[in-house]
């Protein structure tokens, strides 16, 4: 059902619109630069391209999406080629493209990429949940029976040494994960120190096993477990895609360590001579006479004998290269690349498991003795498209289901991020006030003397109807920008001659993200701080000293939509350190069990105040 419902989307939206709409949405570009081209390993070829540096558009191309090189030049053979995004800079981006050769149109300018229909993650998850339901007599069938509830988890107590550095609900993760001989979750609400945790129990794990596997839902993720497993001196390979281009994730990719060694300039030449071999055949055709036809079965043989050399050469590399990594970092689907097609697993740590759907989870299940989910379910939730789907339960995860099950979780309770204040709210509602403000945050704020650590600025009775961006369907209200922008002046007044705070306004809605932006760059004042403007999303797993929220909805209906979903609230409502404040319209949000518990919190904690105060 999601997979069809995913499929009319893209059809419905992208196939159908002009190229000149593609691009207004942020599905094309065009038109593009060539930058560079080559060969990566395995026998693709890759094509780096850019578009205009002043473009400023938003789009929806990402790591590891599929996408549509193509040419408008015109009279051309096959003027479309497939691939997969390997990452994007800017207005930059790397294709890996599925053939051996490049298109021999790419030098003839008129060059675009389109984002395209994905299945693969489809196929792959399907292929996973066949493979787990079929189990039988084996490790996966035990795994599935085990974490699914039918089998106890079989533990081994050890003799752990207490590391200093974790607390006491950390540590005792880390000997659990170590304990277990099958399954282990660790539960980290906002600002536990859930990768730290993650990252000494990998540490710990190395010493006893060969190599650990870790995945993520996302790319992201996966960069930040690479970049964190490195700083504390493991050795880390990451497979397939990335979210950033800098050199604290580049060095540790399998591309790179490749591109790195002695033999690469080899296996480079023998690829680009193979290339060239098959480009001087393809001249031939098939029309031509018994030499002609003779030489170009010599050119395609003499291509195939180089391909072979050069792939015999890299397999090596490759081999050697994973075979000395103690930690190999991947996405879920990344994990089901050739070069990990016949690797196996003591252990797999899954992170981020609360974010990815329930049969994405079992595809590295697949290829381990051991599994650690880690994540919290609490937070951001998989996006699912099919509402049919998601109420048939396909919006509950892998590890929501695990902790139904095993109650004997290990819930990381101390937080490090927030003022006990701004912490007690989602303490409430999400984890049974069982989470504890570490010493150090519980009381911090700006200064002594500035305002209240947690407001709720009320727009109820000002008129400031939500709006909606007819292009996008998505909505904003630059009134209550209004009302946020005066209280940032306010509260910069106010700090005087003290470092400015960082600073994060961030709505669950795109097009107030994008308005804030624009608003915020044309502001003379405000251009020149650092201000980050974003969704809820894309601000996951952040965090700053001060975070602005604005809920946009206002409306006569009490109609509240994106602000149902009360997991992505409780990741907006725990990003903020010293200040949270949250503007909306409490006779819009009020009707709701959820905000209205909110409204009444903040009038016991004195944080109320009225958008009528901040009238210029």
């Amino acid at each position: 059902m999601e997979k069809q419902e995913d499929y009319v989307q893209f059809k419905e939206i992208i196939q159908s619109l002009p190229l000149k709409e593609r691009k207004e949405k942020g599905y094309s570009w065009y038109p593009l630069e060539v930058l560079k081209t080559g060969y990566t390993y395995g026998e693709r070829a890759f094509v780096e391209v850019a578009r205009s540096k002043d473009n400023k558009e938003p789009h929806l191309f990402r790591p590891g999406k599929i996408a549509q090189l193509f040419t408008q030049q015109p009279k051309v053979n096959r003027p479309e080629l497939g691939g997969v995004i390997h990452f994007v800079d800017k207005n930059k981006m790397k294709i890996i493209l599925n053939s051996k050769d490049l298109p021999d149109w790419l030098s003839g300018g008129l060059i675009g990429v389109d984002l395209m229909f994905d299945d693969r993650t489809y196929v792959e998850m399907e292929k996973a949940l066949k493979d787990v339901m079929e189990a039988s007599g084996n490790r996966l069938a035990e795994l599935r029976d085990v974490i699914l509830g039918h089998q106890k988890i079989y533990s081994i107590p050890t003799s752990t040494p207490t590391l200093p550095s974790l607390n006491d609900s950390q540590n005792k993760a880390v000997q659990n994960i170590l304990s277990s001989q099958d399954f282990a979750i660790i539960h980290g609400p906002p600002g536990t120190g859930k990768t730290t945790t993650l990252i000494q129990t990998i540490k710990l794990l190395c010493k006893t096993e060969n190599q650990v596997l870790v995945c993520t839902p996302s790319n992201t993720a996966a960069d930040l477990i690479t970049e964190r497993s490195a700083a504390v001196g493991l050795n880390v390979v990451r497979i397939g895609n990335i979210s950033r281009v800098d050199e604290n994730i580049i060095q540790h990719t399998l591309d790179q360590r490749l591109a790195n060694h002695p033999e690469s300039k080899t296996i480079k030449k023998v690829k680009i001579q193979a290339a060239e071999c098959r480009r001087k055949a393809k001249r031939f055709k098939r029309s031509f006479g018994w030499e002609e036809k003779q030489e170009r079965n010599v050119l395609y043989a003499e291509a195939r004998e180089l391909a072979s050399w050069a792939n015999t050469l890299e397999d090596r590399l490759i081999d050697q290269i994973l075979s000395a990594a103690q930690v190999v970092a991947c996405t879920f689907v990344g994990s089901t690349q050739k070069v990990l097609r016949n690797s196996n697993f003591r252990t797999v740590l899954i992170d981020e498991a609360a974010q990815a759907l329930e049969p994405a989870t079992w595809i590295p299940i697949c290829k381990a003795s051991k599994v650690v989910l880690v994540g919290d379910p609490f937070q951001l939730p998989p996006t699912v498209k099919s509402n049919k789907a998601a109420k048939l339960g396909f919006n509950k995860t892998l590890i929501e289901k695990a902790l139904d099950y095993h109650p004997e979780v290990n819930l990381l309770n101390t937080q490090y991020r927030m003022n006990k204040v701004i912490m007690g709210f989602s303490n409430s509602m999400f984890y049974d006030d069982k989470l504890i403000a570490a010493e150090e945050v519980s009381n911090h704020q700006l200064t002594p003397e500035t305002t209240h650590p947690l407001e709720f600025i009320d727009t109820a009775g000002c008129g400031f109807d939500e709006k909606v961006n007819a292009k996008f369907k998505s909505r904003y209200n630059p009134d209550e920008y209004n009302i946020l922008r005066e209280h940032l002046y306010q509260l910069l007044d106010q700090m005087g001659e003290a470092e400015t705070p960082s600073i994060a306004i961030i709505s669950p809605y795109r097009e107030q993200a994008l308005f804030i932006r624009r608003e915020i760059k044309s502001d003379e004042r405000l251009a020149e701080l650092k201000i980050s403007a974003d969704t809820i999303d894309g601000f996951q797993g952040q965090e700053k000293e001060v975070v602005y929220i604005s809920l946009v909805r206002s409306n006569e209906k009490g109609e509240i939509g994106f602000l149902k979903d009360y997991r992505r609230m409780n990741v907006a409502l725990t990003r903020a350190q010293k200040k949270l404040v949250v503007i909306g319209d409490s006779a819009t949000i009020g009707q709701d069990n959820f905000y209205s518990k909110f409204l009444d919190y903040c009038e016991k904690e004195d944080a109320y105040k009225s958008a009528w105060e901040f009238m210029q």
